[in-house]
């Protein structure tokens, strides 16, 4: 039986985990490879001789202990099969520059989860034709919540999610339910990959890029963000009824760049894209008391009850007070790797996005960060974001073509 070779990039909760379980399977060759300075020689060193231990909620531990862990992308090896990124996604392109030159044609490579944009980033980095006749897949969300209990040793996973929305750009003659049924193979039967239509639709139903900066806004919109607060403020049984309606017009105004992309490109799928009331009742069904609007919606479920928002401990007088942390991935990642990518596309297809743009400008002054000038995606911090414009791209058509979502009407 052939060995299939696996590389995971990262060092953090995700990978923890997939050590052990990918690891843990016959005729498999697990690679580690970290570019965080010092993180692979400490993950090395602190693995024990039967590998990374896993307790999981559905069944026995696991145990498993990669072949090979590195920080040098050249000790990789030079005939993978399946590349893994399970790190944030602002580090992606700095790994895909540097694994360019060590990767084949026809590998199957993704992330973990991988945020709006993350095609436009691999055929940037990796071309066009190498992301043609490869495999590229991307997760909506990790497979599981989990927490490192002892580094290199010990990790938990706290809960496997049943499904999990799996967008899959699969080269010539594969299909992706062959990239879905390879995963499973390596981490298990559960979660369920769902396939998805196409990576644009995904990308432009991010939830998190639009849920997690328009409830900041609208939480902070009038305060004082430099006075301390007592406590950590609740994040979505705190927000108000401006929000929810913030939330619902941010919402029409992605559901807009739908209808104007299937009314050029009728044959494209989109038929992922909902509004986020909807996408909230199917989620959370019963578990929300008051289904009458996105405001009440937001204060009655319950999968919500207790969630803050992010902070860093202070102290005054003696005394512990709070600040807002906009370093957060609320902010670092569902901004540029999110909700400017979505505002991009709208501005290539000429679709006003007023609601959006009042999201973006404050978060990108609390970031301080450049990203919409007098109205255009032309800051100078746009190079930092996955938005078509940091990759050139100035018309519709040719963002359409080049980045496959067209291809099924060739």
């Amino acid at each position: 039986m052939t060995t299939s070779k696996v590389l995971l990039c990262g060092g953090g909760n995700a990978i923890h985990v997939l050590s052990s379980y990918v690891s843990s399977k016959p005729n498999t060759h697990v690679t580690v490879l970290s570019l965080f300075p010092g993180e692979a020689e400490k993950l090395r060193n602190a693995i024990p001789s039967n590998g990374v231990k896993c307790t999981n909620d559905l069944g026995p531990d696991v145990y498993g202990k990669p072949d090979t862990i590195t920080d040098k992308p050249e000790d990789i090896p030079g005939d993978l099969d399946l590349v893994i990124f399970a790190l944030p996604s602002f580090t992606h392109e700095m790994y895909l520059k540097a694994l360019k030159p060590y990767l084949n044609e026809g590998v199957t490579i993704g992330a973990m989860p991988g945020e709006g944009g993350f095609d436009l980033c691999a055929i940037h980095n990796l071309g066009s034709e190498f992301v043609r006749k490869s495999n590229l897949f991307a997760l909506e969300t990790l497979p599981w919540a989990c927490r490192i209990m002892e580094y290199g040793s010990c990790v938990e996973v706290l809960g496997t999610k049943k499904e999990v929305e799996i967008i899959v750009s699969p080269k010539q003659g594969t299909t992706k339910e062959s990239v879905a049924d390879l995963l499973h193979e390596l981490i298990g039967e559960y979660p369920r990959f769902d396939p998805a239509d196409n990576f644009l639709a995904v990308t432009l139903m991010n939830i998190n890029s639009v849920w997690h900066p328009t409830i900041s806004y609208g939480f902070y919109r009038d305060k004082d963000v430099t006075k301390p607060f007592d406590e950590p403020p609740l994040f979505y049984y705190g927000a108000d009824e401006y929000t929810g309606k913030k939330l619902g017009k941010v919402s029409d105004e992605v559901l807009e760049l739908k209808r104007v992309l299937l009314e050029k490109y009728p044959s494209l799928s989109l038929d992922a894209l909902h509004h986020v009331s909807e996408w909230m009742i199917r989620s959370y069904g019963d578990d929300i008391g008051d289904k009458t609007n996105i405001y009440t919606m937001l204060r009655t479920n319950k999968g919500y009850r207790g969630l803050t928002h992010p902070m860093r401990e202070i102290e005054v007088d003696g005394k512990k007070k709070y600040l807002p942390n906009f370093r957060y991935r609320y902010f670092t990642e569902d901004i540029p790797m999110g909700l400017v990518v979505t505002r991009g596309i709208a501005e290539l297809a000429s679709v006003p996005t007023p609601n959006m743009d009042d999201v973006i400008i404050w978060c990108q002054k609390v970031l301080e960060k450049e990203y919409i000038v007098d109205g255009k995606l032309t800051g100078k911090d746009v190079e930092s974001t996955r938005a078509p414009q940091r990759y050139g791209f100035s018309d519709l058509d040719t963002f359409m073509k080049v980045n496959h979502y067209l291809d099924h009407l060739d």
